[in-house]
């Protein structure tokens, strides 16, 4: 099934030419179908890239999407074109009166600082309030995911001595939750975080469980006991040259960073990655989708 969004977008002329089902309002005026409507808030700087990453992912699906991309107001973003950002973006007042059945809140660059010190911490911690009660299945990735269990449950996160990069065996903790279902026993994915959470914090947490975690990297997924609210500390989204492109940029600024691990043939950073997580980013969204949104969600809101 298609994933509606504007045709305008960037996204809609890459993902065309890779065969994602996309529409427009026209179109789906004619199907008689109930659009999921699913929010992003894209917190990433590199925003056009990180829209086509999640849209890709969600017109993967078998059900009728529609996308609703949300930024800051508290906030100027200042690598992506105003333009862009006025012509296909809400900000949250824009919305606030608004029922969704998914919101995705992607990761942010600002992992060194404190989260009060985040200039948009305020409008973000009302938009997590307000998800709560106008949304039925939000996804946290990444920092979001982060900044999210601070919020809801006082988790903190912690500075790593050095940079989770790469790509990281992970294994499965339940085999009967749904947003694992059709996961292999231990699978791949991409992390780039300088923090961390710790199980120590989460374990007495009763409203929530751990579903997958890693050796290396940690805990990787974790969710609400009611599906409300899922964490995702890694980046599932990324596209297969993503890594890459952040390698190449710290690299050209003298910055601190390692070749991300088990990423390039043989440690090789003039040779092309190995993508390996690319089938369980779509079932992740799959599930999520199915099974926590369209499942979970009423035909008519309010």
């Amino acid at each position: 099934m298609p994933i509606k969004i504007p045709l305008t977008l960037p996204a809609s002329t890459i993902l065309k030419s890779e065969n994602v089902f996309v529409i427009d309002d026209e179109r789906a005026l004619h199907q008689d179908i109930r659009t999921l409507r699913v929010a992003i808030l894209n917190l990433m700087p590199t925003k056009i890239a990180t829209e086509t990453q999640l849209l890709r992912l969600l017109g993967n699906t078998p059900l009728q999407v529609e996308v609703v991309l949300l930024r800051t107001a508290s906030h100027e973003a200042k690598n992506t074109d105003a333009d862009h950002l006025l012509t296909h973006y809400f900000t949250f007042d824009e919305i606030r009166g608004q029922y969704f059945d998914g919101l995705i809140i992607t990761g942010a660059p600002v992992e060194h600082l404190e989260f009060q010190e985040v200039d948009y911490w305020n409008e973000l911690t009302n938009i997590l309030d307000w998800a709560n009660k106008n949304v039925t299945s939000s996804l946290h990735i990444c920092w979001g995911a982060q900044a999210a269990l601070q919020h809801y449950f006082n988790i903190p996160k912690y500075k790593l001595p050095h940079k989770m990069f790469g790509i990281f065996e992970h294994h499965i903790l339940s085999s009967s939750e749904p947003l694992l279902r059709g996961f292999d026993d231990v699978f791949h994915a991409p992390h780039s975080r300088h923090t961390e959470i710790r199980r120590a914090d989460i374990e007495p947490v009763e409203q929530l469980r751990i579903l997958a975690e890693s050796d290396e990297a940690g805990i990787h997924m974790l969710a609400t006991v009611d599906g409300r609210h899922l964490f995702v500390t890694g980046h599932p989204e990324y596209d297969p040259l993503t890594l890459k492109s952040e390698y190449e940029r710290d690299y050209l600024l003298a910055l601190p960073i390692s070749i991300p691990k088990k990423y390039f043939r043989e440690d090789d950073p003039t040779r092309l990655p190995l993508v390996r997580w690319r089938s369980h980013a779509n079932l992740l969204f799959s599930n999520w989708l199915n099974y926590y949104v369209y499942q979970a969600t009423a035909f008519e809101h309010g």
